[in-house]
């Protein structure tokens, strides 16, 4: 059902310190960038981490996701529904490819995209920014 863990997800209050938190002081490197999230590469061909603003100040909201690949999205989503999933975000086209977030029993959120195959080749791991605005292999 999943394939890998793709990204390690960090929501964070203030985007310019973290950035430089992980950039300056323990010295990752930035692989991609928008003014709504980063991404920082390893050396390994693991999953990678990235940083996402913050929207809330709710004691609630999340402050880590994580993010999985799978296969055949739609049956998956289908089965969560099925079996009384809550969904964070639901199941869209997004420009990479399928995506989706769902939330676990404690309200921790669990992204799931399904990227096209030549997409994942070029993108491993693959991970592509997307936001309820995604290491370890």
């Amino acid at each position: 059902m999943f394939k890998r863990l793709g990204a390690a997800i960090l929501l964070v209050e203030n985007m310019n310190r973290s950035i430089a938190f992980y950039r300056d002081i323990l010295g990752m490197k930035i692989k991609d960038e928008s003014p709504d999230w980063v991404e920082f590469s390893n050396e390994s061909s693991g999953a990678v981490l990235a940083l996402h603003p913050r929207k809330t100040r709710s004691l609630r909201s999340p402050y880590m996701l994580v993010g999985f690949n799978v296969n055949d999205i739609d049956n998956l989503c289908k089965e969560l529904v099925s079996k009384n999933v809550k969904f964070y975000k639901k199941l869209t086209q997004e420009s990479f490819g399928k995506h989706a977030i769902i939330e676990d029993p404690d309200g921790h959120l669990i992204s799931i995209a399904e990227v096209p195959a030549t997409d994942e080749l070029s993108q491993i791991p693959y991970y592509h920014g997307f936001a309820p605005v995604e290491g370890l292999t």
